[in-house]
């Protein structure tokens, strides 16, 4: 489901894995991008796990948007 807040985004990160090691690390990249991208504005975030025999795949989609830049 597609929340009205998601329609206002212009821009999307990806994160995905299938590597139980990556999976683990997966938190820290994402801070570690929030900080290094400290500009934009979140606007909406989805989860995603699938899973077949044998691996398990799981995405955190982010939507955002650039700051608003103050008004001099």
């Amino acid at each position: 489901m597609v929340t009205p807040a998601a329609l206002s985004f212009t821009a999307v990160k990806v994160f995905s894995t299938t590597l139980a090691r990556d999976r683990e690390a997966m938190g820290e990249n994402i801070t570690r991008w929030l900080k290094d991208n400290s500009g934009i504005e979140i606007v909406d975030k989805k989860v995603t796990q699938s899973s077949d025999k044998e691996f398990h795949c799981l995405s955190i989609t982010i939507f955002y948007k650039p700051k608003p830049q103050p008004q001099p």
